[in-house]
């Protein structure tokens, strides 16, 4: 399957959602904050990057800022994962640049779907 990153700073959230995707054959690399997670993008490469918006030292929105603005790390996909659910954090998220959004808690199914879509070539 796919290398994911799972950005997430909350301890039980990262080791459901990372043992979930491995589960289902992904290779699952995990960082804690927005600054490692944009490090870790840079370095490592994953084919799809789920990001919490709230991180601590750079915020989701930020990182994923940064991630689309890399030479690097532009053409990942980003999913963002987050508690905000209202309709002007949904707009901050996909101005930001990331790719598709998904509120939590994460409804597995429809997360899976999303991460299969945009891994899909083409």
């Amino acid at each position: 399957m796919a290398r994911l990153l799972l950005v997430e700073d909350n301890e039980l959230n990262r080791d459901m959602l990372s043992r979930r995707l491995a589960r289902r054959g992904h290779e699952v690399l995990t960082a804690v904050s927005g600054r490692a997670g944009v490090e870790m993008a840079g370095v490592e490469q994953p084919e799809l990057i789920l990001m919490d918006l709230s991180l601590p030292d750079l915020d989701g929105w930020e990182a994923t800022r940064l991630l689309k603005c890399g030479v690097h790390t532009a053409h990942i996909p980003i999913v963002v994962l987050t508690a905000h659910a209202m309709a002007e954090d949904r707009e901050r998220a996909f101005a930001a640049g990331c790719d598709d959004y998904d509120t939590k808690p994460v409804d597995f199914a429809r997360l899976t779907q999303k991460i299969e879509r945009l891994l899909q070539p083409g």
